[in-house]
């Protein structure tokens, strides 16, 4: 009997071709606009460090005075004297000092070309703070970490291009001019939204490649190839007031942030009675994902664009109304005969409903092909970093014909409930 209802459907629906394109086309694109920007807007809003969330804290302090922050905020990073502080105080379990970096690097393999590494000059607690994954030797010592060392990290891709894949620990590298032995090579890794890093960068798609010890940097006086705020001494100054070094603690639980917070408010008072600070400092300490929030990570033009592709969605379901209802209504005749003749309301009801599910299902099918075209024409309206991060996957395609089914299914039911009720006698007469 179903396959009969099928039938009947797909005959019906070609004897009133032009409303049946208009509808799937309707269904179609309301449907493809909103997998495709839900499926941005989930990849942007993943944060691959859930799990320690709540455990990871970053220090904010004034240090340009209230004027400043009324415009433009507390910095979002730390000057070095700052920073050295804090880190002297070792309060907390993991501290790690980061800033952004950018060397030339010229291979002893004459048939590679010299080639730009960028990534991180950061303390040793980084890698154990974000679970970085090795696939070859490790990260240098807490004694090079405090002193500087000529050892450097790098990443699966460069080590891929410099030394064809090999297990290049111990092997040296010559980055600006000076020389640098691996100590560690990473695999694949590159998590996103990177929170640590320039806002700019939050979303890089390409995996950083290079890691140096900070203080090795410091020594060596490499610029910072990321943000900084403020105008004053060189960086490396301990008399600088330019913030760009992101710092990260690890707090085991909330009376840990609790004490850190207090040791913040003392440290900042502190630096006031010293003279550093002409104005009641401002001190802020927000937990990782208060921080995505705090900064904007997740550009608000997907969420908006999500919202827009649900009110799209809302207009062609309403559309959908309209027309089955006049389709309906242009063979209330036909429906009057069958009940006439002794067709109960539920074999009507369930033709009808059959029909609608045929037209939704075709519909969805068209728009998960037109999901793969606008998930991959998303650089066209996003920044190419963040556009990047959609995919279309399996369950992203099945999403597609299953909310056109359910949205066509409710849709349908007010028109085909007002067309099983005619009366076969009025309709008769009125023929």
């Amino acid at each position: 009997m179903f396959s009969y209802y099928v039938a009947l459907g797909i005959r019906s629906l070609l004897n009133q071709r032009l409303i049946t394109i208009w509808m799937i086309l309707l269904i179609a694109f309301g449907v493809a606009g909103t997998v495709s920007t839900f499926s941005l807007l989930r990849a942007v809003s993943s944060n691959p460090f859930a799990a320690k969330a709540h455990r990871l804290f970053t220090p904010q302090i004034d240090n340009h005075g209230p004027e400043y922050v009324k415009a433009y905020g507390i910095d979002p990073v730390l000057t070095l004297r700052d920073v050295e502080a804090l880190r002297a105080h070792d309060s907390a379990y993991l501290q790690a000092a980061i800033y952004q970096i950018s060397l030339s690097l010229v291979p002893t393999d004459t048939t590679i070309d010299a080639l730009e590494a960028k990534g991180y000059a950061v303390s040793v607690d980084y890698f154990q703070m974000l679970d970085v994954p090795f696939l070859f030797g490790s990260a240098w010592s807490k004694a090079a970490d405090k002193e500087g060392s000529n050892e450097v990290v790098i990443g699966n891709e460069l080590n891929q291009k410099v030394f064809r894949g090999a297990n290049s620990v111990g092997q040296e590298i010559r980055l600006d001019g000076h020389t640098y032995r691996i100590s560690g090579v990473l695999a694949p890794w590159n998590p996103l939204p990177r929170f640590y890093a320039y806002y700019r960068a939050a979303f890089d798609r390409h995996a950083p490649q290079l890691f140096l010890p900070i203080r090795q940097a410091l020594n060596l006086r490499i610029p910072t190839a990321g943000g900084s705020y403020g105008e004053s001494f060189p960086i490396w100054d301990m008399r600088s007031e330019i913030s760009f070094i992101s710092y990260w603690v690890e707090l085991p639980d909330s009376a840990a942030a609790a004490r850190y917070r207090n040791f913040l408010h003392a440290y900042a008072d502190e630096q006031r009675a010293d003279g550093r600070f002409q104005w009641p400092a401002d001190v802020a300490l927000r937990d990782q994902e208060d921080w995505l929030d705090y900064q904007h990570v997740v550009p608000p033009e997907t969420r908006i664009s999500f919202v827009v592709a649900l009110g799209l969605l809302l207009v062609c379901a309403v559309n959908t109304v309209g027309l089955l209802l006049a389709r309906l209504m242009r063979r209330s005749s036909d429906i009057g005969v069958r009940r006439a003749l002794g067709g109960s309301r539920s074999a009507i009801l369930f033709q009808y409903l059959t029909e609608a599910a045929v037209i939704g299902l075709t519909g969805g099918l068209l728009g998960a092909m037109l999901t793969v075209c606008f998930v991959s024409s998303l650089g066209l309206v996003f920044p190419v970093d963040v556009a990047s991060l959609a995919h279309v996957t399996l369950p992203t395609l099945l999403l597609a014909p299953i909310i056109a089914l359910c949205m066509v299914l409710l849709a349908a039911a007010y028109p085909i409930l007002r067309a099983c009720r005619i009366e076969p006698g009025w309709q008769l007469k009125s023929s």
